[in-house]
């Protein structure tokens, strides 16, 4: 079943049914003020923290699961009928009321028709504001004049700290208090205690307006806009009577309710536009609505935001044969990414600020998402989170930027390490020097966390002392608290098959990085340390016909083909591949038992079968139902591994196969079947061992989204940026005659030409740039200018 479908030219997704199987959701505004909104208006705001400083209300896990939100209710006085400008809340029957939402970068436009009256509902947080814009169009396309009653609704919470909000009640109920000044309302949270207007964190300020006609109504307190304790959402008592009370809070739970009256004549439109920010009314209200209150300047606001997320979108643009892949890679995988590099694993309809910060593995990972998009912007972040590794080689494992004191911090205890943490710098720090070109990056000394510091190469390099100290029997890293699989638990005496690829992949990165430094005693060492390592892994890790996934402090072989539970995993398949520890012929025969055994239509499980009796000490995973999450479900931060191990192989469709079936607009004519939005990534999806078979659950962040970005263009389109320019080399579906690519790299536009007229996957067997033919796939950085053409043909 089909609910919408892409823009790629306006770089939306156009939700044309408002019934979808869950509400699909949006972000709005930065990571200084930040908001969540729904197809159905749904969401809620928050400044830096969804936990400690969120200010809209929403009720997590709830039914419907975006309730409440940010709405416009409309009444018409002379037959009383309301609906909202959003299907939800009113929920008006749909062969009466039709609804369009488009889902913008950063912005959100919720269209509907209902009784002969048009409206249109435009969301946003301008750039570097601390205030939100609603603005409502209302169209007359009646025969007849129409007398309407707008009003506003959200709730605010009481409690900024979202737990205390939801269920301290018998403090939070007690301490908003709301005014009204020249008709600007004020919400205040602890209204006696001193507020500091340049310090907006935790205020507990807030102000809302509405220019565009004359207020004459308010509402502040829940019951009184809903009707009492038994009432809801769908037929508040103030819009059923066309009244406000007036009254204002002091105490119980706050909404803001802002009522005007419209008379239109046939065909007029009127706009109202809603500004809702932080502060009170006098410190930053009256001021924000003098400069930003006017259509004028909340059009031009909304184009400045569109120029900046589509600017950065327009740093690579493809034309493959594919277009669902081009609406992924150039609109939504894309913008996918640089929601998840903001937020981490913060702030979602599912992510409610329990994860408060930058969880560190995950956000190293997300680098690879957007590095080819944000280019040097992201060297800060980089360096926070080289500054989160402790001096040991380890990591904490949450970053609180605003929090954070480098040389300052404590070290985790020697039990909570995690195996994997600064292992994943050897993917995102080679890929921003390779972006950028800027070499020297590794010369820079940066703090660790808790003492001492080390050049960037410095910090590379304890991190493979980390694993290389603190190994097992086999001379394998131990798994310590965890690997990549939280739920793998080795402690210091098992070990860690997948870390130990990710280990030898930083020793050939770390090398290969020295060699061009000039510093060959460190590549030797390097160098003699991985021919010690893959002694060791052939000796201990391969099984026959695919790879372990760890060994226990007994010798247990788990991954085995003795075993009955867990007896295949990815992630250690994969990385034999990636990694370069695998033997063609390993490799292959690897790679060949995860398609037969746990590849599905919907993705590749995790591992299988699924785990039943295997003690929760050493696979956590058996806390979840068969078939999902960490139990054999299908973990879509992996899949981009898959797509690139068999790039490496060279089969360019079985690449494509397993990219396809988790790409999110691959279902978007059976969107039925995933249920969560079909334009953005997830975290799981339910395997067919279990009975939600296909249903796919926790969207938006997810590692998933930096993973399959990387897979798609560099190394199923296979662009990848290296030091001394662009390496050509893609590995595609046999049937594709070729595809184009425009990209900037290092501030010059370049445009890629592909073709395979021999319908092949893989093999470069010319290349030209600006008509300059080039031995190999490498075209050099030397030759590179603004506007230059690269054209490569596969043989």
């Amino acid at each position: 079943m089909k609910f919408g479908h892409f823009d790629d030219d306006a770089k939306e997704y156009v939700i044309t049914r408002a019934d979808t199987p869950r509400p699909w959701s949006n972000y709005l505004g930065s990571t200084e003020y930040g908001a969540i909104i729904t197809n159905h208006a749904g969401g809620y705001s928050f400044y830096r923290s969804a936990l400690e400083s969120r200010f809209l209300r929403i009720r997590p896990n709830s039914v419907p699961l975006d309730q409440p939100g940010r709405y416009f209710y409309l009444r018409d006085n002379e037959s009383t009928d309301y609906f909202s400008a959003s299907w939800q809340p009113v929920g008006k029957p749909l062969d009466r009321y039709h609804s369009t939402c488009r889902h913008g970068t950063a912005y959100t436009v919720i269209s509907s028709e209902y009784s002969g009256l048009l409206t249109e509902t435009t969301y946003f947080v301008p750039l570097n504001q601390t205030f939100e814009y609603w603005r409502l169009k209302v169209t007359n396309a009646s025969q007849r004049r129409r007398s309407i009653s707008v009003f506003t609704y959200c709730e605010f919470a009481t409690s900024w700290h979202m737990p205390s909000d939801l269920s301290n009640l018998q403090y939070s109920q007690f301490i908003a208090k709301a005014t009204i000044d020249n008709d600007v309302l004020g919400i205040s949270i602890h209204p006696y205690l001193d507020f500091d207007p340049n310090n907006l964190e935790g205020c507990g300020r807030l102000w809302m307006a509405i220019t565009g006609a004359t207020l004459v109504g308010f509402e502040t307190v829940r019951e009184n806009f809903l009707g009492g304790s038994y009432a809801s959402y769908a037929n508040p008592v103030a819009v059923e009577q066309g009244r406000c009370s007036n009254f204002l809070a002091e105490g119980e739970n706050p909404c803001g309710t802002l009522q005007v009256n419209l008379d239109l004549e046939p065909g007029e439109t009127r706009e109202l536009i809603v500004l809702l920010g932080l502060g009170t009314p006098e410190s930053h209200g009256h001021a924000t609505i003098a400069a930003f209150g006017s259509s004028e300047r909340c059009a031009s606001e909304l184009e400045k935001l569109k120029s900046k997320w589509h600017a950065q979108l327009n740093s690579l643009v493809v034309k493959t044969p594919d277009p669902e892949f081009d609406s992924m890679v150039n609109v939504w995988n894309a913008y996918n990414s640089l929601i998840t590099y903001a937020w981490s694993r913060h702030a979602s309809l599912i992510y409610n600020g329990e994860r408060n910060g930058l969880g560190f593995r995950d956000t190293v990972q997300d680098f690879l998402g957007v590095t080819h998009l944000l280019g040097e912007a992201i060297q800060p972040r980089i360096e926070l989170m080289l500054s989160g590794q402790v001096a040991t080689g380890g990591a904490i494992s949450v970053i609180v930027p605003e929090r954070h004191k480098p040389g300052q911090e404590k070290a985790p205890a020697p039990e909570s390490y995690r195996s994997d943490d600064c292992l994943w710098f050897f993917n995102a720090i080679p890929e921003f020097v390779a972006e950028t070109g800027n070499l020297d990056f590794y010369n820079k000394s940066i703090p660790f966390a808790d003492e001492g510091q080390a050049t960037v190469l410095g910090h590379l390099r304890r991190a493979l002392e980390f694993n290389l100290q603190r190994t097992g029997k086999n001379g394998l890293p131990c798994g310590l608290a965890a690997d990549w699989n939280d739920c793998v638990q080795m402690g210091y005496d098992g070990e860690s098959v997948m870390v130990t690829f990710q280990l030898r992949h930083g020793l050939v990165i770390y090398s290969n990085i020295c060699e061009r430094l000039g510093l060959a005693n460190e590549a030797n060492w390097a160098r003699g340390e991985l021919e010690s390592l893959d002694r060791n892994l052939q000796a201990a890790t391969w099984d026959g016909e695919w790879f372990l996934w760890a060994i226990g402090a007994d010798g247990h072989r788990y991954g085995s083909k003795q075993e009955t539970e867990g007896q295949i995993y990815i992630n250690t398949q994969t990385w034999a591949v990636i990694s370069g520890a695998a033997t063609d012929q390993q490799g292959r025969s690897a790679m060949r038992a995860l398609d037969e055994r746990i590849a599905t239509p919907f993705g590749i499980m995790l591992s299988a079968p699924p785990f039943t009796l295997t003690p929760r000490t050493v696979m956590g995973g058996v806390i979840y139902n068969h078939g999902i999450k960490e139990n054999a479900g299908i973990f879509c931060h992996t899949q981009g591994w898959a797509v690139m191990a068999e790039t490496l192989l060279g089969d360019g469709n079985k690449a494509y196969e397993y990219y396809r079936s988790y790409m999110p607009s691959a279902y978007n004519d059976r969107a039925e079947e995933r249920e969560i939005e079909p334009y953005v990534h997830c975290q799981t999806v339910y395997a067919p061992c279990n009975r939600n078979s296909g249903k796919a659950r926790v969207p938006w962040l997810t590692g998933a989204a930096a993973w399959s970005m990387h897979a798609a263009v560099q190394w199923i389109l296979g662009v990848r940026p290296e030091l001394d320019g662009l390496r050509i080399d893609p590995c595609i579906p046999s049937s594709w005659p070729g595809f184009k690519m425009q990209r900037i790299f290092r501030g010059k536009q370049i445009q890629i030409e592909i073709t395979n007229p021999k319908s092949h996957c893989k093999g470069v067997s010319a290349l030209s740039v600006d008509g300059v033919t080039i031995a190999g796939n490498l075209a050099p950085h030397s030759l590179l200018k603004d506007g230059s053409q690269i054209l490569a043909a596969l043989d």
